[in-house]
């Protein structure tokens, strides 16, 4: 049997999600940045998402939301490879102008009233934090740093998306 090599621009993808939400149209904003702004899926940890009316491009048609049940649940089901990236205001957080987002990519959001928990920041590959003192709405947060993966990410990798 012969071997088939396939050549793909990039490699890159990412996702981002919401660890339990406190308001449902913020999934609804979240998930029309998501693919406007080039994310392959959305996703939410601890609370399931019913639609609504903020998602006016019907973005549920075409990128799929996954729920997961426990951030544990998120990180067992992960893609190969896939780092874990908080955005969330805490010390060791990297500026978003300094990050150097990952090739695969998942950025995990908090709730705009308690945020990340310590546990769950310090289980991620890497940790973000936006401009500012205080929490920005979720959606608004989500939306900055895909933007900022955007306009870094395709200039910043080499051809094999490595």
């Amino acid at each position: 049997m012969a071997r088939v090599k396939h050549h793909y621009e990039s490699n890159c993808f990412f996702g981002i999600g919401i660890v339990n939400n406190v308001n449902e149209i913020n999934i609804g904003t979240l998930w029309r940045s998501a693919y406007i702004l080039g994310a392959s899926f959305i996703f939410t940890v601890d609370k399931k998402y019913k639609q609504q009316r903020s998602d006016v491009t019907r973005s549920w048609t075409k990128i799929p939301l996954y729920h997961y049940k426990s951030f544990a649940d998120l990180k067992s089901n992960l893609p190969y490879s896939t780092r874990l990236v908080a955005v969330e205001i805490v010390e060791q957080a990297v500026s978003l102008a300094q990050f150097e987002h990952p090739c695969r990519a998942a950025y995990l959001l908090g709730n705009e009233q308690i945020g990340l928990s310590p546990k769950i920041v310090d289980e991620c590959h890497a940790v973000v934090s936006l401009p500012g003192s205080f929490s920005l709405n979720v959606a608004v947060a989500g939306s900055i740093v895909m933007y900022d993966r955007l306009s870094k990410i395709t200039t910043a990798l080499p051809a094999t998306g490595e």
